[in-house]
């Protein structure tokens, strides 16, 4: 299988050697890779002309952005100019994050997966960071069956169909509440097991803060799915603050009327989809 990898860059000079490395050691190349330096300031344009100039699939794009560094928007404005380089001659598409070393067989086994499993859309591992001991330990704080925006892989049928990704904090939660609606499986694979070296949310300017509450809105989850939610994000992050920005933050784009990020009927599908999925865990 052919796949193609994007990968959006934002003064990453830390991490994307480590990265482009571990995607050159993959025992199934990518067709092509493309580097979206999005308005970095840093070395992050010398390491990726360091890789372009001896590897022949990996190819650079410089853009200009904001360099507020906001979940959701920003780096899907970057994956989508990279995006406008590539054509549709792949299997399976890849948003790549700048600081993550994958296992040199990662891609063969997401080949294999979107190969023997005809209902895939959406494929990918696990995210390991470091603790204090420096041991890498399990991090998803989600649903095992959820692939982390770090590194989401997705069929090219699953892509064309939910349309892409949403320029919104959230795309990588209602990519696949999207590719359920349409009959697509979610897939994870625990022997996939990526290497994160940046905390989750690490560098995110504190306007962020109040855009989960926002996304959990523009995907219509309604106020008692945000609840239980944002109880459940509170917990989990053992900061009672979570719950509270969660809760402004839906309170505050209802107040204003934002755009929804999907249909009444798309939201309808995820409402219940949302409540199955309370109910069975209260029931275990």
């Amino acid at each position: 299988m052919e796949y193609y990898v994007i990968i959006p860059a934002h003064n990453e000079e830390a991490y994307l050697k480590l990265a482009l490395e571990s995607i050159t050691l993959q025992t199934l190349p990518p067709k092509k890779v493309v580097v979206v330096n999005d308005n970095s300031t840093d070395n992050t344009e010398k390491i990726i002309d360091e890789y372009t100039s001896s590897i022949p699939y990996i190819q650079k794009l410089n853009t200009t952005s904001s360099n507020i560094h906001l979940p959701g928007s920003k780096v899907v404005n970057a994956f989508q100019s990279g995006l406008k380089l590539l054509d549709e001659k792949y299997d399976f598409l890849v948003k790549l994050d700048a600081d993550i070393i994958l296992p040199a067989d990662y891609f063969e086994k997401t080949a294999q997966i979107f190969s023997k499993r005809k209902k895939v859309g959406i494929a990918g591992g696990f995210a390991y960071e470091q603790n204090e001991k420096k041991e890498w330990k399990l991090n998803h704080p989600m649903d095992t069956n959820h692939v982390r925006g770090a590194f989401k892989a997705y069929s090219k049928k699953c892509f064309n169909t939910i349309g892409g990704l949403k320029r919104a904090m959230g795309w990588d939660t209602v990519d696949e509440l999207l590719a359920q609606f349409h009959g697509f499986e979610v897939y994870t694979d625990d022997t996939l097991k990526v290497k994160h070296l940046r905390p989750t949310g690490k560098g995110y300017n504190a306007k962020a803060k109040l855009l989960q509450g926002k996304a959990m809105y523009s995907m219509r989850y309604g106020f008692w799915i945000t609840l239980v939610a944002s109880i459940k994000m509170a917990y989990l992050s053992k900061n009672a603050k979570v719950f509270i920005d969660n809760l402004t933050g839906y309170l505050d784009a209802q107040r204003k009327k934002e755009k929804f990020l999907v249909t009444k009927k798309e939201g309808k599908f995820i409402r219940s989809f949302r409540w199955k999925k309370i109910k069975s865990k209260l029931m275990t």
